[in-house]
């Protein structure tokens, strides 16, 4: 059995959002975190999605690289 590595896509998808191109860019773009709120703090999760998140991060796995890209994301106005 074939394993797919996560996506961003994969993600989005997991935490029930639009998981499309536009949808994504829109997610980070609407949702920019100021440098201080780490992305499983971030206000708008639900706790599922919150829950999700932090267990991930945690095992240190596949999904931590693509949940740290989507952290950085969401940080990019707060380095500027």
């Amino acid at each position: 059995m074939t394993q797919t590595r996560p996506r961003m896509t994969h993600l989005f998808e997991q935490l029930g959002l639009n998981a499309t191109e536009s949808g994504i860019a829109s997610f980070i773009e609407t949702h920019q975190l100021a440098a201080d709120i780490f992305i499983s703090d971030a206000p708008f999760w639900t706790d599922a999605q919150r829950q999700f998140i932090s267990e991930k991060l945690k095992s240190d796995g596949e999904w931590a690289l693509v949940i740290d890209q989507l952290n950085e994301s969401l940080h990019e106005e707060s380095v500027k």
